[in-house]
């Protein structure tokens, strides 16, 4: 399975970048110029919520932009607490946590996998988004559904008044997006597409030709008036990615999202919103391997409504609603030397809230809420009993609601002003997640395989509290953080030692569950006015696991620990039409299992682990630089982009393996496996 991931990714090789012997494939992980900074240092001291970061699309930062895409996920990963899962990949992980504990919202529909392309770009175009929040696992009330963050994304309304367009064109891709009135003043539309043009290129390569590697997306916001104190939209994307190579492996997998928002307002301080909520992730893989063809699909899918109200008093502002979620999700269903199987099952989720944000003083501002979480597991579907073992020693076929767990999840973060230009803020936030994806790898794989609290399989719960302290200059030209955090989790779930996603079709055969700890701290520097703006980002942070089985039952650095993480973010005014900018990040080496020792039976060579995740790959580092030139003629704006990925042309690790090596001291070898060195760059934009 991996060496046929592999080998689709090397087909990039040819198109994007210079090649390297010795198993070097190269691959881009992109810095994108969404803004995660651009709001006022006052405001971000401002904030009673602490670990937030707001997201303002609209204000772009001059970072670089590798083939035209600008990344709001790819943003993500320059802050404190937040990394990149790898090399390429569009996961990110947050504070402890895996890419598959990120609850994902775009206009309140569930999005999962979020990377097109194995991670090269993103799965939201840059074009329809208006803003978003990103909470690093202490979230306000009206929120749940990720136990190591939320980021709750919204799509750009459409202008009421008049029309505007625009396109740009890049190396690999090409966008499209136009918005204005549909009765003016009164209702409007938004529009925007992308597509990939990579498959071009490979059809003009001998080699490449039968290989597909290929995605689109597309955003559509319909909005209207409906009066004096009602609004109506209706939002709508869907994205698909399509690989194959030859005849060996064809992917599909994408998302599909609709939502319904009506928004009633009774006066200036008391609005109503309710929501429709459709969202749908779809993988299909089939596989040709040592003659055999393997098959395998999963799906999951929301379908939710959703009311809250909001009551703004004189110190307060309320926040009360209601939720309930019908969900569906199938494991796997494949088929394997004629052998048809298929995992699926269906739970309600539901929840209620109310949270309060309350100024209390000048000197003291709190948010408190607090959340019932409910989830039942439903009948129609075989169940299991399991013993130790993992083996099935029974199975029956209930119908009703097999097993509800219920949770109260209290949350609180305040914030005491010191004094006009320094505070500081506390905050526990208690989280729980019923979908659990399971990985194949350490990285967010199509072909991950997903499932849901059960019989056996409980909601994974995580407990978070973090202090910090926020400062700014008088005039606000720096301003400065520091946070402090710890976080236990309880249910978290890994493979059985010697299992594999595809081992067996009963997903709860291959898991076993335990708990996981994770703390750190997180330090930001933040230069905001000049021709020179940027920002220094360093977090140092630890992520271990204790699972009963795994490891001797000892503590464990979990797959995604990495002790330093640094990120330097630069932008430079050079000229009214011209914009320099470079970015340089660091990292520690992701953990990773080499064999202890290894030994042969007849005539096969088998590794021995003695220790999950006890050795550390190279330390991770880039740098990545751009220039953008923009002119205003007419009513026509032209945007032209040129930039440098890896520009000193470091080649990180992304996957090693360990294979036999008799000229070695140990027998064995570690060989490296890289995507990407140095890449050029180029993208053109015109907007109407």
């Amino acid at each position: 399975m991996r060496t046929a991931l592999l080998t689709l990714l090397i087909t990039l090789v040819p198109l994007a970048g210079q090649g390297q012997v010795n198993n070097d494939i190269h691959r881009e992980d992109t810095l994108q110029e969404v803004t995660v900074t651009s709001r006022s240092a006052q405001q971000r001291m401002g904030e009673v919520q602490i670990g937030m970061e707001k997201v303002e699309v609209a204000t772009l930062a001059k970072v670089p932009a590798l083939f035209g895409e600008k990344d709001i996920i790819k943003s993500l990963q320059l802050l404190p607490g937040v990394k990149s899962e790898s090399e390429g990949s569009a996961g990110y992980e947050v504070r402890g946590g895996t890419a598959a504990q990120n609850l994902i919202l775009l206009d309140g529909a569930t999005v999962y996998n979020a990377g097109h392309l194995m991670g090269l770009f993103s799965t939201f175009n840059d074009d329809a988004l208006t803003g978003a929040s990103l909470y690093k696992g202490l979230v306000p009330a009206q929120l749940g559904g990720g136990s190591s963050s939320v980021f709750d994304i919204d799509t750009r309304p459409g202008d009421l008044h008049g029309y505007h367009f625009g396109g740009t064109i890049g190396l690999l891709s090409a966008k499209i997006v136009g918005e204005g009135p549909i009765q003016k003043d009164r209702s409007s539309f938004l529009f925007a597409g992308r597509r990939s043009w990579l498959d071009v290129f490979l059809k003009a390569s001998e080699k490449y030709r039968d290989n597909t590697m290929n995605f689109y997306d597309m955003n559509l916001r319909l909005n209207w008036r409906l009066g004096v104190r009602d609004r109506l939209s209706l939002s709508f994307f869907h994205g698909r990615d399509n690989m194959g190579i030859d005849e060996l492996l064809d992917m599909t997998w994408g998302n599909t999202t609709a939502t319904a928002n009506w928004l009633h307002t009774f006066g200036d301080h008391h609005h109503a919103n309710t929501q429709l909520v459709y969202s749908n992730y779809l993988s299909d893989m089939g596989l040709d391997m040592l003659n055999i063809y393997y098959t395998m699909k999963g799906f999951i899918r929301h379908f939710t409504l959703r009311h809250q109200q909001r009551v703004t008093l004189r110190d307060h502002r309320l926040n009360m609603g209601i939720e309930t979620t019908y969900l569906q999700l199938q494991s796997a269903e494949w088929d394997i030397r004629l052998l048809h199987q298929r995992e699926k099952r269906d739970a309600w989720m539901s929840a209620l809230w109310v949270n309060d944000d309350w100024h209390i003083s000048p000197k003291l501002d709190v948010s408190v809420g607090l959340r019932l979480h409910l989830f039942s597991a439903l009948g129609g579907k075989p169940y299991y009993d399991i013993d130790p073992a993992g083996n099935i020693v029974d199975t029956w076929h209930p119908t009703g609601i097999v097993k509800t767990y219920a949770d109260l999840e209290p949350r609180v973060s305040m914030k005491w002003n010191i004094d006009e230009r320094n505070s500081l803020k506390v905050g526990y936030s208690r989280t729980s997640q019923d979908i659990h994806a399971i990985r194949g790898s350490s990285l967010s794989m199509p072909f991950d395989r997903y499932t849901m609290s059960s019989n056996i399989l409980k909601p994974e719960q995580a407990n978070q509290v973090a202090m910090g302290w926020v400062g700014i200059t008088p005039r606000g030209d720096y301003d400065f953080s520091a946070e402090a955090y710890y976080k236990h989790i309880d249910n978290v779930y890994d493979y059985r030692d010697g299992k594999a996603f595809y081992s067996e079709i009963e997903i709860e055969r291959l898991l076993l569950g335990g708990k996981g700890r994770a703390y750190g701290m997180e330090l930001c520097a933040r230069k905001n006015t000049g021709r020179l703006t940027g920002w220094l980002s360093y977090t140092l942070a630890w992520s271990e696991n204790k699972i009963e089985g795994i490891n001797q039952g000892h503590w464990y650095t979990a797959s995604n620990d990495r002790r330093h993480d640094i990120a330097v973010v630069g932008m430079y005014r050079l000229a009214p039409k011209w914009e320099l900018a470079a970015t340089w990040r660091y990292n520690t080496g992701q953990a990773l299992t080499a064999p202890s020792a290894k030994y042969e039976i007849d005539g096969t060579t088998y590794y021995y682990y003695a220790e999950r995740n006890g050795y550390r790959a190279p330390a991770y580092h880039r740098l990545d630089i751009s220039a953008t030139w923009t002119r205003q003629v007419g009513r026509f704006q032209h945007i032209l982009s040129f930039g440098v990925y890896n520009a000193y042309c470091r080649y990180n690790p992304f996957l090693i393996q360990f294979k036999n090596d008799d000229d070695s001291p140990t027998g064995t070898i570690a060989e490296q496996t890289s995507l990407f060195g140095i890449i050029p760059s180029v993208s053109f934009t015109i907007k109407y």
